[in-house]
């Protein structure tokens, strides 16, 4: 798998980011997917053919393996990494978009395009507002469902994230009940502990993250709620009053003009 690709198009993603997404994107590139591919895939590249069972029935082996690990670790692992990374990509869809608009702006020679040339709509940084924000929120809403939904997978086929050392298997065609043993369970067990471990960070990372976005969206609607010059209403009501203390301004002085004429 080409993880490099992967790479290249999440550092774009990462410009725009918040700071604490781009802990989050350092997390899962060095504690996930370096992990993966550096040091997992060499703990489980001989776990099939390390599976022993005591006995020498045809294909008793390959079901009780099929029965114990219905899906590789490794595939698994991969399988959720792809999941969470690829509701980022909505983010760099609708940058490039955007970039693509300002771009057509520039070529028509659009006076509201503020950039001298297109090497600076490249190298610019676009703010987490308007329909971006909503594009980042909902790529984090769901990098913590498929985190999440990862992690029940992952219990619930392999019952815990603990690797016995010993498996009874009874399903056909083996003559009886037998021992399966896997090898090397105690370094695979310490390895399924810290990629849950790095997992529930990200999901914590995640969660700050999405707090705040909101934290951040509401203070500003706040801000412009308690700005006057967000409300028309209040602008015009102003004008009314100002526009009477006029009048009675001018009438004033035009009686007081009146009154030392006539004297």
């Amino acid at each position: 798998m080409d993880w490099g690709s992967l790479h290249t198009i999440l550092g774009g993603v990462n410009k725009h980011s918040t700071s604490i997404g781009k802990i989050w994107l350092t997390v899962l590139f060095i504690f996930r997917i370096m992990i993966l591919v550096v040091a997992a895939e060499r703990v489980w590249g001989d776990e099939q053919d390390d599976f022993v069972c005591n006995t020498l029935q045809p294909g008793c082996k390959n079901v009780c393996y099929d029965h114990f690990f219905p899906i590789s670790h490794i595939r698994l692992w991969a399988l959720q990494l792809i999941f969470v990374s690829t509701p980022a990509l909505l983010v760099a869809m609708h940058v490039a978009y955007r970039r693509h608009e300002k771009k057509r702006q520039f070529r028509k020679g659009d006076r509201k395009c503020e950039y001298k040339d297109i090497e600076e709509i490249r190298k610019q940084r676009f703010h987490i507002e308007g329909s971006l924000w909503w594009t980042y929120t909902s790529s984090i809403f769901f990098r913590l469902i498929f985190e999440a939904v990862f992690m029940y997978a992952f219990y619930f086929m392999y019952d815990g994230f603990r690797m016995p050392r010993l498996m009874k298997c009874n399903a056909w065609p083996c003559p009886n009940t037998v021992d399966c043993f896997v090898s090397r369970p105690t370094e695979k067990t310490v390895f399924t502990i810290f990629m849950i471990a790095v997992s529930s960070i990200c999901i914590l990372l995640n969660v700050a993250e999405l707090c705040y976005l909101l934290a951040k969206f509401f203070l500003r609607r706040s801000k412009r709620a308690g700005n006057p010059k967000h409300h028309p209403n209040h602008e015009n009501k102003e004008e009314t009053k100002q526009n009477e203390m006029n009048e009675l301004i001018s009438d004033s002085c035009q009686n007081t003009v009146t009154g030392f004429s006539g004297s």
